[in-house]
């Protein structure tokens, strides 16, 4: 049995070092932001700008959460992590979710409540013009760190910076509808001031399709769901094609942070040397890494008895 890591393009380290920038980057402004809004919700007689502000302080400890389970999966592999750390961006992604979940939550309950006061008959004191600034301010820096936290993400094939950039796209939104209710509470009399409200819950509820989309994968992997049938099937396929393998089965795969990982027992002539036998196992591994990206193999080798056994997901069929 051989087993190899093959790495792709980009080199772990300098991978991992963009992670670690971008999350700085975030954090850095994540702090700044919430001490301006809080300032300004208290100078700008703006309680929406407050909460909003208060809720930023929750992207602060994201952000720790971030860096903390980056350094952590950027430490490679150990005498106790034999297939490396990868599961701890995994880990940092469903985190993540849970806390958008928990935000999203916290908003829609405001919202409603805020919304019936208002049909009681309860109005909301009238902000500030710094509230109106500061809240344009915030979603144009939160919608900047999304692209710039995105494009990383993309660029390293990280899932913590790819959640992470949907977080601050998320901030963005939820500073969005604050910015809208504090704009009609401002422009449209007090009749109107219920826009509040009713953007934020409408925005709460986008969250929570934004924290499900993060998190199912997120569970996926780490309850070990294999790869798609696309994967899978393009696996099988340069398998079969490999010079030298007669038939394949017992194919298993999974996701390990940015690592794919494949088990699979091959069938060769039985008359071969193991060099060549090894050979063939190495042109393999080659071949998925040019087409995967990052790849462990496990890979056993068996001799090929005239019979022609290939298990895709599970099921055998003879051929």
């Amino acid at each position: 049995m051989t087993e190899e890591r093959h790495i792709n393009n980009l080199d772990t380290s300098i991978r991992n070092r963009e992670e670690k920038r971008c999350t700085l980057v975030g954090m850095t402004s994540d702090v700044c932001l919430s001490a301006l809004k809080i300032v300004t919700g208290f100078v700008g007689h703006s309680s929406a700008i407050l909460a909003d502000g208060i809720h930023s302080i929750s992207d602060t400890v994201t952000d720790g959460l971030v860096y903390a389970m980056v350094r952590l999966s950027g430490k490679g592999v150990d005498e106790r992590y034999r297939y490396g750390r990868g599961k701890f961006e995994t880990l940092a992604a469903f985190l993540i979710s849970i806390i958008l979940v928990v935000v999203a939550l916290g908003l829609m309950s405001e919202g409603v409540k805020d919304v019936w006061a208002a049909f009681q008959g309860e109005t909301l004191e009238r902000p500030h013009n710094i509230a109106l600034i500061v809240g344009i301010i915030a979603v144009i820096v939160k919608e900047g760190l999304y692209h710039y936290t995105r494009l990383k993400g993309h660029k390293t094939n990280s899932s913590a910076l790819k959640a992470y950039a949907w977080h601050h796209r998320a901030d963005a939104l939820s500073t969005a509808a604050t910015l809208l209710g504090v704009a009609g509470a401002m422009f449209l009399g007090e009749r109107w001031r219920v826009l509040d409200p009713i953007a934020a819950i409408a925005v709460s509820v986008l969250i929570l399709v934004l924290a499900y989309r993060l998190g199912r994968p997120a569970v996926e992997e780490l309850l070990e769901v294999a790869l798609p049938r696309e994967e899978q099937d393009k696996i099988s396929s340069i398998v079969t094609s490999t010079e030298g393998v007669k038939a394949f089965h017992n194919l298993r795969t999974r996701r390990n942070g940015n690592l794919r990982v494949v088990d699979i027992h091959v069938k060769v002539d039985g008359d071969l040397t193991v060099a060549r036998s090894h050979d063939i196992t190495r042109d393999i591994e080659k071949r998925l890494s040019e087409a995967l990206g990052e790849v462990m193999t496990n890979i056993h080798v068996e001799p090929y008895h005239g019979h022609n056994i290939c298990e895709k997901n599970g099921n055998h069929t003879t051929q």
